[in-house]
């Protein structure tokens, strides 16, 4: 069996035993998780307002990111995060608390390497290709904005 057949069946299999899911299903899941993270930040952010109204709004939501990313980094950490993640799907990814799970599973995942090796190295696995292409896209852009801002 050549390589190409080898590709075209592996791809079969793997379509049939990817599970069906309808499109509104998972829309409906992903926007009910998702609107469930970003009410419970919502949630500690007046919270903690009413303790310290003096906080800057700024100030806020930097606690309310601290939160939220200690959250997920626990639940992950415990194994909540994945059946959140397969219920919600998008929606569990999308908020912050996406990013902090792609960094804390990989760190949970290489932490038997070691430190340097392991959870140093490996921890931006999966989040190292996002930022670097976030900043190289931010990057173009602000210059293409600032280019058109000159003429």
């Amino acid at each position: 069996m050549n390589k190409a057949e080898r590709n075209e069946e592996y791809l079969e299999y793997v379509e049939r035993q990817t599970p069906k899911t309808g499109w509104f299903n998972s829309l409906f899941h992903a926007f009910i998780v998702g609107g469930t993270i970003c009410c419970l930040g919502q949630m500690f952010g007046d919270i903690i307002k009413a303790f310290n109204p003096t906080m800057d709004i700024l100030r806020v939501g930097s606690w309310v990111n601290v939160i939220i990313i200690t959250i997920t980094i626990l639940f992950t950490a415990f194994g909540f995060f994945d059946r959140i993640a397969k219920f919600g799907g998008a929606g569990t990814f999308i908020p912050i608390s996406g990013f902090a799970n792609s960094i804390s599973s990989c760190a949970i995942e290489f932490k038997n390497e070691g430190l340097v090796f392991g959870i140093g190295s490996k921890m931006f696995f999966v989040a190292g290709p996002v930022l670097v292409n976030g900043v190289a896209y931010s990057i173009i852009v602000g210059l293409i904005y600032y280019i058109c801002l000159l003429f």
